[in-house]
Parts: structure tokens; C-alpha cells; sequence
């Protein structure tokens, strides 16, 4: 069994070109060796901060645990919420950004693989 509490963790800031005021903590990975199939992460956006409009091959599932803000899509902007879930699916173009006061926090689980390598 692997555990981790997010406070003894040091958010650790996104430096992928495009990404405003974004830090991330790998809570679950391949990388402990407890987690073959998926990880999960969390993201912290600062207010006015955003992540960048990408997509990829992959789907991930969305957890908001705090803050408000909208998740872009090519289809439009979603209003996003703590208690909010969402699944993005595989090549849908995305991004979330904090239209909020507070820190946006979201948990994000992805298949390993692409979407993990390097972390």
C-alpha cells in the first residue's frame, strides 16, 4: 500500500509553455511502483492563472475540490466548481483556468504512459 497526505508534499510549479500560475503534486504514480494502470495528480491554479489549451491522446477524469473557474473546450467554456466532476475525453481540446478568488484545486487521473512519462 502506498499513502500520501497533499501537505507533506511540495507543490511543484508547471513550467509547460502556455501554463499561468499552475503547480502540480503527484500524489499516485507509476514511479512508487503501487500504481501500474493510472496516476492521479493535483493541480493548484492561482487566481487569474491558467493551465494551457492542449489536448492529447488520452482521456483523464476531473475532481474539483476548491475554487471556481471554467474548463475551455471547443465546444465552449464549462463553469467549474468544488464537488464538480468531468471527464475529458481523448484529443478534445482543453484547458482550466481560475476565474476565482481562491486557489483552483482540482484532482486529475490519467492512464499511465504518455500522459506520465517523465514524472
Amino acid at each position: 500500500m502506498h499513502k500520501v497526505n497533499i501537505d507533506e508534499m511540495e507543490p511543484v510549479a508547471v513550467t509547460t509553455p502556455g501554463a499561468e500560475k499552475v503547480k502540480i503534486q503527484w500524489l499516485v504514480s507509476e514511479a512508487n511502483g503501487e500504481a501500474p494502470n493510472f496516476a492521479l495528480r493535483r493541480f493548484i491554479i492561482e487566481p487569474g492563472g491558467n493551465t494551457p489549451y492542449h489536448t492529447h491522446d488520452w482521456e483523464h477524469v476531473v475532481y474539483t475540490l476548491a475554487g471556481t473557474g471554467v474548463a475551455q473546450t471547443e465546444e465552449g467554456s464549462v463553469a467549474i466548481r468544488a464537488g464538480d466532476a468531468m471527464v475529458v475525453a481523448p484529443n478534445a481540446e482543453h484547458n482550466f483556468e481560475n476565474t476565482g478568488d481562491e486557489p483552483l484545486e482540482f484532482l486529475c487521473l490519467v492512464p499511465n504512459g504518455p500522459a506520465t512519462q517523465g514524472h
